[in-house]
């Protein structure tokens, strides 16, 4: 496993709080992982504080974009930063302190199974998942969201949403990032229904998933809309292709 390049993406905007602490529980779970930070030119510093960090830690990088675009955009900018310098593991990670780094090391394991995957999701519903300080209304939000997308894609995965992941960078470099312009957490749909598409597969590793402690969350109702609007599209599209394939 320590032979493996491993690049840790961060998209952060008003992280200042949190990213010290992610980084320090990153390197002490994966000591020879590298950190990539991209902040979407945060005001309060959060930039300038890991750029800081990154004199004295050669395994510390930022990437400074000029304004705040969405996670989509900030993931696709980070994998081809990854995969330009030959990183062989592409890590998806929140700065917030929700997902637990500690778990990495397993779902870099898993990598390893017997059906070889793609790509490894921290899974909140799963066997073994769960979901601490998060209010009822939001967990039932998120459970009825994997629903739908599991029924209307037609997909096995149970937390197709999830944001902290693992891909496999030669999987990255076979679909086509170019054409992906999913902005919100639906990017994370987006990805997991790619992955499926170009035949590998997908494992998920249980972990518990806890809000954030300082911040605000960047969810709001319009990562919501738009999530649902094209997970709707993709299934009827996917049915329209299937009924034509029959035919």
């Amino acid at each position: 496993m320590t032979a493996r390049r491993i690049l840790v993406m961060i998209p952060t905007y008003q992280e200042r709080e949190n990213i010290d602490r992610v980084l320090d529980r990153l390197f002490t779970a994966v000591p020879y992982a590298h950190a990539l930070v991209v902040d979407d030119g945060s005001p309060d510093g959060t930039g300038d504080l890991v750029a800081d960090r990154a004199v004295g830690d050669a395994r510390v990088h930022l990437l400074r974009r000029s304004h705040k675009a969405g996670l989509g955009p900030a993931y696709l900018a980070a994998m081809a930063w990854g995969l330009e310098r030959d990183y062989d593991l592409l890590v998806e990670l929140d700065a917030d302190g929700s997902h637990p780094p500690e778990v990495l090391p397993a779902m870099i394991s898993a990598l390893d199974g017997p059906s070889r995957p793609g790509l490894v999701i921290g899974s909140r519903w799963v066997d073994g998942g769960s979901v601490v300080n998060w209010p009822k209304s939001r967990e039932v939000l998120s459970r009825a969201g994997n629903g739908y997308a599991r029924l209307a894609l037609g997909i096995p995965v149970r937390d197709a949403t999830a944001g902290f992941r693992v891909y496999r960078s030669e999987l990255l470099r076979r679909l086509a990032l170019s054409t992906v312009d999913s902005h919100g957490y639906c990017f994370q749909v987006d990805m997991t229904l790619r992955t499926l598409d170009a035949g590998a597969g997908v494992v998920e590793v249980p972990i518990e998933f806890r809000e954030r402690e300082f911040g605000e969350s960047k969810m709001d109702r319009g990562i919501v809309v738009e999530a649902m609007r094209r997970v709707t599209r993709w299934g009827i599209e996917r049915r329209i292709l299937r009924r034509h394939r029959r035919a």
